[in-house]
Order: C-alpha cells, then structure tokens, then sequence
C-alpha cells in the first residue's frame, strides 16, 4: 500500500507542532550487476515504487529531533554530533549524512524529522540508500546547499560507510537519486557515467520476492568479498601495471592465469569479470526488446553469485528454483549483497498469480519461512513533494 502523505503531515505537526516539507526517495532492485559496483564496474539497477518518505521543518538552535513512525521511536542529538559506533540506531543513518555535509563545509542547523516508509528493512531493496538520499535533499533543500546529483549520491554513500561500516560501492546511493520512471539505469561505477535504459514491460513484469531471512552475517561477509577482490587486483597488477580494479582485467586472462591464483580468488574474480559482461549484454538485450535474452543473463548471474561468488543461501535459491520452473517466467535470480535478502524475477504477465501462488506454496515447505511478494514498476529518483502529494 502507497503511504498516505498527508498522514505523514498529520503526524509530522501533531509532534512538531510546525509545518513540513515532504521528501521522498525510492528503494531499489538492481536487475544485473551484483558486486560489481566496487569493482569499478557496471550495474543495471531500476528504482522502484516502494520509498522511504521524510518530513522536515527547520527548529531554532542546534537540536535534531528524528521520529521514525514505523518504529514509534525519537532520537535526538546536537547536530554537530559524530556517529560514535558504525551500525545500531537508524539514527546513525541521519547523522552519518550531517557529518558528511559538514565535511563538504555546508553547516545545517537544527531540525525536527519524521521518517516512515514501505521499503522492506534489510529486504536488500536498499532502504539505507533511500533514507540517506531522502534526508540528504530535505537537509539541502531546508538549508539552502547546492549539491548537485552526482555529487549527492556520494556523499550519502559516505554517510552509509560512517554508519554502518559496510565499504558499500555507489549503485545504491546513485539511483536513488537519478532513477526515472520506465526505465533502468546503466552505470558505469568508475567514472559515474551513465544512461538510461527504456524496459520493455509492456507484457511482462517485475517481481520481487523477500526470504524473509535474517542476515545475521552479511556485513561481515561483504566486506571479506571486497578485500578478496583486492587480493585479486593486486596479482593482475604483476601482470598488467594499469590494472586498477577488477574492472580492467578480462576473461581471458582469468581463465589463463587460473592455476597462478589461490582457488578463492579466482572463483571471485571470475564472477566479477563476467558478470560485468553479463550486464553489457543485458543493456544490448533490453534495447533490442529480447526479453528471453535478458532472462538468461539473469539466470546465469545468479548461478555465478552460487557458485563462483558464494552469497546465496537456500532460501535465495529456493525462490529462484520455484521461479525458474514456471511457464512465462523469462529469469529470476538474487539481488543485493545476498545471504538472504530478495530476489528479482522477470516474467509474462500471465504468470505472475502462478508464480506467487507456488511461491506461498513451495518456499514455506522448503524454509519453513514465509516469503513477501511485490510487483513492481520503475520509480523515479528523489523529489520533492507540495502539499497535495503531488511531486
């Protein structure tokens, strides 16, 4: 269900007794590309109708007053305080975006904050990336800062590091800001180019499924992928000095130098090296309307994210399996960081009451747990919202 805005309004003055400006900023599902982005290399994220919304109003002093509707919970802190210890309080997310802008030299004063939303927390549908894009423009907004797009998806994905301590790459941050509605975002995460790429969908549709699995290891797990690759970049560099990431080493050259290389590493690596060809392919694929195409490159990648870069899990695999085995569905596979999280299916129309039918049928016997199911759209990035909701 949308959220209601002018209920946010309602809430936001019966607390603050003052009048707010609304700021909304979606989630995300990256179609292609996974662990890619820190790689230096391409993603294809779409941003979707589902976001975190944030009310604001400016307060004398220097006080920040946050509620999170959802959690029927205040924070409250001067607004020149440092996040004291990556990852706890949603709090950490807002003061991880105030210490990057005053790093950036831009000094906001105080405010009161409300902030609710319907992206599933730790779904990997990015409700971190939404938070921080979200508040980030309310604060700019309020206090008059120019921070132009690029350079806004960056500092919130400093704000991300600051409060979690996750070295997440830019895909998340980026498309909250810059997604536009119908269409996918092809990025290249080394030097923030991009372009838009028209979805086809028409006859067919997105459709997001939650395990609903806690990832209890996922932080961890993450970080420990990246510093492999780097493990990886830095034997490509004996061999080829330019060399800078992941990003500039071929298949080729994996698969040749393969015995040189401890057998971890080149598991990563190989994902990496071909996943980012699986997104170029995709782009092609998408542009030329060959669904089938891209629902292959979608299998393939998750079979890679498997078997090469280890973070699926057996839930993440369940609701592909259950997915891959129904007519019309064209590919399915895990998005996000994995170890639980989401996966993102590309199917027909018509068999999507399938699809969630087998899926409240088959994944509970397989798990033991119940899985969300969402049939999404593509969203525009960050706006602003008037008094009648309107952006």
């Amino acid at each position: 269900m949308a959220l209601n805005y002018e209920t946010l309004r309602r809430a936001f003055r019966a607390r603050f007794a003052a009048e707010p400006r609304l700021f909304r900023a979606p989630g995300r599902v990256n179609l292609i590309g996974e662990h890619t982005d820190y790689n230096d290399g391409f993603v294809l994220p779409v941003a979707i109708d589902r976001e975190i919304v944030v009310a604001m109003a400016p307060r004398p002093g220097s006080l920040v007053r946050a509620y999170a509707l959802d959690f029927d919970e205040e924070a409250h802190w001067p607004v020149d305080e440092e996040v004291e210890e990556p990852g706890g309080h949603w709090s950490n997310y807002l003061r991880g975006v105030l210490t990057v802008l005053r790093r950036r030299g831009l000094s906001p004063q105080g405010f009161d904050l409300l902030l609710a939303g319907d992206v599933p927390i730790g779904g990997g549908l990015s409700s971190s990336a939404a938070l921080e894009v979200a508040v980030t423009v309310a604060v700019a907004t309020t206090f008059e800062f120019d921070l132009p797009p690029t350079e806004l998806a960056q500092a919130c994905r400093e704000a991300e590091h600051l409060a979690t301590g996750v070295l997440c790459g830019i895909m998340d941050q980026f498309v909250a800001t810059l997604g536009r509605a119908g269409q996918a975002l092809f990025l290249d995460c080394r030097d923030l180019s991009y372009d838009f790429v028209p979805l086809p969908l028409e006859e067919a549709r997105l459709v997001i499924a939650n395990t609903n699995k806690p990832r209890a290891l996922v932080d961890s797990e993450y970080n420990a992928r990246r510093l492999t690759c780097e493990a990886g970049v830095a034997f490509f560099q004996k061999q080829r000095p330019e060399v800078r990431a992941l990003r500039d080493v071929t298949a080729e050259e994996v698969e040749s130098l393969r015995r040189e290389l401890p057998e971890v590493v080149y598991r990563r690596c190989a994902h990496v090296v071909h996943e980012n060809q699986r997104v170029l392919d995709s782009v092609a694929a998408l542009r030329a309307g060959d669904l089938a195409r891209f629902g292959e490159l979608m299998n393939a990648s998750h079979e890679s994210l498997r078997d090469w870069y280890e973070v699926s899990c057996a839930e993440l695999d369940a609701l592909v399996e259950i997915a891959w085995g129904i007519e019309g569905v064209y590919g399915s596979r895990m998005t996000g960081a994995g170890f639980g999280g989401c996966t993102v299916t590309l199917a027909q129309a018509e068999a999507v009451p399938e699809l969630e039918r087998r899926i409240r049928a088959e994944y509970p016997a397989r798990t033991g747990l119940q899985a969300d199911v969402y049939v999404c759209t593509a969203a525009d990035g960050v706006t602003g919202l008037d008094a009648g909701g309107r952006r």
